[in-house]
């Protein structure tokens, strides 16, 4: 069985070729510095700007206001997030991030308004399938998709609301033309995968919170509202709900398990460039089990999704570690090393005196591919410089990764 929804989008566009020379001073090689300066609103909406009307060949009507709206954001995550202000590369995550959001914005705007719709109601239904009633309540499959259809109308409302709110906007706001529809469907999909930290450090997307709160029937009105936790009360009311010990402890809990914006951008990234190698591949089953996973199903549930034996998901779940480890190793390697934190910039995740340690295990030859990788030198040239092919070479580094990954949880408990 196929699990039918929205298509993945493809990995971010990083051709620099692509990138349009604004104020060169201020607009610094992203792929190449190590510690760049970070880019004021004006500048990056005038870089993202230009690569909008490069990528439609026009500029659609409102597209500087949206464009504008995008670089706030982007600013904004940069401002808030940890990893993103002590990494040096502020500018470069700037426009990753720039880039991400517009390459959604294009994603819908390419698919128009009908189509656009389509898709997004067929991601978010897929998320929330198997949350929005029990598989013990035995709903035919016309039951439970009038549920999703009544809950996803609400969604639909709250997102709308966020993203006025978010983006400071006029409380009768409505996308109106092509690309504010684009934007919105694009923030919907974006607000619905929101990670919300939840006690025992575990984490889980706010529409699936939501989902699962509409399953037991409670009324909107009696839920806790997450908006209003983190809101400035207004009002006698308003400031006697924020004082309630249920908000305080929401609050407390939002804070403590905060999630740092760049970990969802690069999570994303991460399996949008898996299911594009597994798709290459010819690994659908492959991809079928990953977004099952994604969406916390069970080792049953899987099994009745796909119409699987134990002993064939076992098998598939052997073939899925394969291409995941392979997948890991391969020019994929940096982004998801990226994204554990433990890049070759991050000492392969190791501190100091462990990286010492490491790098004295290692032959000459591993010792100069580490030093030629860490100096931002591309494939072609480090092969040329230890006289191997291109393969040759992504053996050795798939190995090094491995001694690295071996030596990194050597000796921890």
């Amino acid at each position: 069985m196929t699990v039918n929804i929205a298509h993945t989008p493809n990995s971010l566009n990083t051709n620099p070729a692509i990138a349009p020379e604004v104020n060169n001073s201020k607009v610094e090689n992203h792929n190449t510095a190590n510690t760049v300066l970070e880019m004021n609103t004006e500048t990056l909406a005038a870089v993202v700007l230009q690569e909008l009307q490069g990528t439609l060949k026009s500029k659609p009507a409102k597209a500087e206001t949206i464009i504008t709206r995008i670089a706030q954001e982007v600013e904004r995550i940069c401002q808030k997030s940890n990893r993103i202000q002590n990494s040096g590369e502020v500018q470069s995550w700037q426009l990753s991030l720039a880039r991400h959001r517009l390459q959604k914005c294009v994603q819908y705007y390419k698919l128009g308004s009908k189509q656009g719709r389509v898709e997004l109601h067929s991601l978010l239904a897929s998320m929330i399938y198997r949350h929005i009633a029990s598989f013990r309540a035995q709903l035919s499959f016309q039951g439970r998709y009038n549920l999703i259809e009544d809950f996803l109308q609400g969604f639909y409302i709250e997102s709308l609301r966020a993203f006025r709110r978010e983006h400071n906007l006029e409380e009768d706001y409505t996308p109106r033309v092509k690309l504010e529809l684009a934007e919105y469907m694009a923030f919907t999909e974006q607000y619905a995968k929101r990670q919300i930290g939840l006690p025992g450090r575990n984490r889980q997307r706010l529409i699936v919170l939501r989902a699962q709160g509409f399953a037991k029937g409670q009324p909107p009105e009696t839920s806790l509202d997450i908006e209003m936790a983190v809101e400035s009360p207004k009002g006698e009311d308003a400031e006697a709900f924020s004082r309630s010990s249920a908000v305080q402890q929401v609050r407390e809990q939002m804070v403590s398990e905060a999630v740092d914006p760049a970990e969802a951008v690069l999570r994303d990234r991460v399996i949008s460039e898996l299911i594009n190698y597994l798709e290459v591949q010819g690994q659908d089953q492959c991809i079928d089990y990953l977004r099952l996973k994604l969406q916390d199903y069970q080792a049953s549930d899987i099994d009745k999704e796909l119409g699987l034996t134990s002993r064939q998901r076992d098998y598939l779940q052997q073939r899925f570690k394969y291409h995941v480890e392979k997948f890991a190793c391969s020019k994929n390697w940096k982004l998801v090393h990226q994204w554990l934190g433990a890049d070759i910039d991050q000492k392969l995740g190791m501190n100091s005196d462990k990286w010492e340690a490491f790098q004295a295990t290692l032959s000459p030859e591993q010792q100069q591919i580490l030093q030629l990788k860490r100096n931002g030198e591309d494939e072609q040239a480090i092969a040329k410089t230890i006289k191997c092919t291109p393969k040759q070479l992504q053996k050795r580094w798939a190995k090094l990764l491995d001694m690295a990954w071996v030596f990194r949880n050597s000796d921890q408990s």
